[in-house]
């Protein structure tokens, strides 16, 4: 059985054959990959080991001390906490062993094709057509703030397969190149005078039977895997403690006593136990995954993200006074990440009024908490026995 103490020995023979200083960044971590290193709670040959989740700790840490390169994970999220471990659950082995590698060590980008500007929060309205013809499907569709779509290969795509049954019915899951013809993406400027993103036209894209996940109209479930996963690496992400949006607030607290006044202290101590508990609770939330994949759960640790982002970036500008009021540059940019706290207080106020919004709504996510964690009765639906296509537009 393979222990902390063989996943050190292994990492150890792994950095004895590639020397961080001397091995080309990406060979390292295709290597790494091939080693099972990569995340050691996948299987054998997916670039893990079939270890628990817990044990991936042990690994970072030996390669951290190296100086060994990482995967540059923020650019590379989309990938890593929603395309990965829905391939990996409903993929083919032929897909696994193509998309898992070059995601991992970040030769592809990946980016998600859900959300739509006539379906709104109600992703399962969605109206994008897949249609099949022969051993292809015919895309056609629009597609809105995706992320990353500008520098992405690849997308995970949920399209309309039967209109002639309910909503959450009729859905098929597809990988999408994003280099295919007929794919169009296009900048949507955002309030901090950034386009990280986009809207995406799909006009007869060809997509191949053999790029479906899972089976067709079963897209909604396959479809779950993904949603849970991102709300986990969206409010759920490893941070030290102070890390994350209290950080610079805190810091700032500190350097800056001409700042302080009685009502911003006493606002800072509730922000920063709050943030605490919801590091800790996303601690948690990491170790129950251990047993699996993340149920809905995922959606509070996403709404404390989002509602301490805002309260948090608020505070520090007042504390600012009339610096807050000043942002760095409104330039049109196309970012690769979006970075909170490598930038100034205007952007981190103003970026994270999308926090409520990316990943689902903080609405929806409500609804979600108190039907699925705390059982309460469910909303009145009146559309969830008719077909999508009788429903009201």
């Amino acid at each position: 059985m393979t222990d902390a103490a063989e996943l050190r020995r292994l990492t150890q023979e792994l950095l004895a054959a590639h020397p961080p200083a001397t091995t080309d960044r990406l060979d390292f971590l295709k290597a790494r990959f091939d080693a099972g290193l990569a995340w050691v709670h996948y299987p054998e040959g997916l670039g893990g080991l079939g270890v628990p989740r817990t044990l991936q700790a042990v690994v970072d840490a030996e390669l951290e001390a190296a100086g060994a390169p990482d995967n540059d994970p923020r650019r590379i999220g989309i990938g890593l906490g929603m395309a990965a471990p829905t391939i990996l659950g409903y993929g083919t082995e032929e897909q696994k062993r193509r998309y898992l590698r070059p995601l991992w060590a970040g030769e592809e980008v990946w980016c998600q094709l859900f959300s739509e500007p006539g379906a709104g929060s109600d992703l399962a309205a969605l109206g994008t057509r897949a249609v099949r013809e022969g051993d292809e499907w015919v895309v056609n569709g629009q597609k809105v703030w995706t992320s990353s779509a500008h520098v992405a290969r690849w997308a995970i795509l949920i399209a309309r397969t039967d209109p002639d049954v309910p909503k959450h019915r009729g859905i098929t899951y597809f990988i999408c190149d994003m280099t295919d013809p007929g794919v169009e993406v296009r900048p949507l400027r955002q309030i901090t005078g950034e386009a990280e993103f986009n809207e995406v036209f799909l006009t007869d894209v060809r997509i191949p039977d053999s790029r479906r996940l899972g089976d067709v109209g079963d897209g909604w479930r396959v479809a779950q895997t993904t949603l849970n996963n991102e709300r986990v690496a969206i409010g759920g992400m490893r941070l030290p403690r102070e890390g994350g949006m209290i950080g610079p607030v805190a810091e700032t607290w500190r350097e800056r006593p001409e700042l302080r006044t009685h009502d911003l202290h006493q606002r800072l101590l509730k922000l920063w136990v709050e943030a605490e508990v919801a590091r800790l609770t996303g601690e948690r939330l990491r170790q129950q995954l251990v047993a699996g994949q993340p149920g809905p759960e995922g959606a509070g640790m996403k709404l404390a993200f989002a509602r301490l982002n805002q309260e948090i970036s608020g505070l520090e500008v007042e504390l600012l006074g009339e610096e807050g009021l000043l942002y760095e540059d409104w330039t049109m940019r196309r970012p690769e990440l979006v970075d909170f706290t490598g930038r100034d207080a205007g952007y981190r106020y103003l970026r994270s009024k999308g926090n409520s919004i990316e990943g689902g709504t903080s609405e929806v996510l409500l609804n979600i908490v108190a039907e699925r964690v705390l059982g309460l009765p469910s909303e009145p639906r009146t559309d969830k026995d008719v077909a999508w296509k009788d429903l009201a537009r």
